[in-house]
């Protein structure tokens, strides 16, 4: 209680832990929320849950309450889960994908991310897993990052069509993206044109300055 009461004053760091995907990661008490930070970004909770949150109210709270099932890419503290299971009481499957065990294991210890029903945790590479699954999914969400690098894997054609082949008509993808340079604005601009007259693609600029959310849904 007391290093959370401090943490209003100032970041109070609880644990470091070493990891080979992530390098660095904390939990640290901040302005009284425990959040999961990488060397240089937020990976859960914090600016991260923020932008999430208001991808997921662009999409519609009531809406995605009447889904069946949900893909997350990229679990990192589980910030995405609490949403969808706490602040919009979405009761169907949450299959959860994380690439790094050390992320997953945190997430358990200090934001109960094993505490949901109806919640699957998969230790797995995104591409591979997307490769392998044959289900079907009305959301989508991508929160791919290692530290504030995104993989290439991600804007190639080959992941792109693999998505929208698991996603169910009428469904969305909600994608997370990282804006810090030229080269990447054109790389987004380039993301977007990938995608034909059966989806209505729209783009969320400058959400906590240096995230750019996609929303994409499929229409047929």
């Amino acid at each position: 209680m007391i290093k959370r009461l401090l943490s209003f004053l100032l970041p109070v760091k609880i644990h470091q832990k070493k990891s080979v995907y992530s390098k660095n990661l904390e939990v640290t008490w901040n302005n009284g929320y425990l959040v999961l930070d990488s060397e240089n970004t937020n990976y859960s909770y914090g600016s991260l849950q923020r932008v999430l949150k208001k991808g997921l109210k662009y999409i519609g709270y009531d809406r995605i309450r009447n889904f069946q099932s949900i893909l997350v890419l990229g679990v990192a503290g589980g910030s995405v889960i609490e949403t969808l299971k706490k602040e919009i009481k979405f009761e169907g499957q949450i299959t959860g994908v994380e690439i790094d065990p050390v992320v997953v294991e945190l997430a358990t210890k200090y934001f109960g991310l094993g505490k949901y029903n109806n919640v699957s945790i998969v230790i797995d590479d995104a591409f591979e897993f997307v490769l392998k699954s044959k289900e079907k999914y009305d959301l989508i969400i991508i929160d791919i990052f290692q530290d504030t690098t995104m993989p290439n894997f991600l804007f190639e054609d080959f992941f792109i069509n693999r998505i929208n082949f698991l996603l169910k008509v009428n469904g969305f993808i909600l994608f997370n993206t990282m804006v810090l340079n030229k080269n990447d604005s054109e790389r987004n601009f380039d993301y977007r044109n990938k995608f034909d007259s059966n989806y209505s693609v729209r783009l969320y600029p400058k959400i906590e300055e240096h995230n750019e959310l996609f929303t994409i849904k499929k229409l047929a």
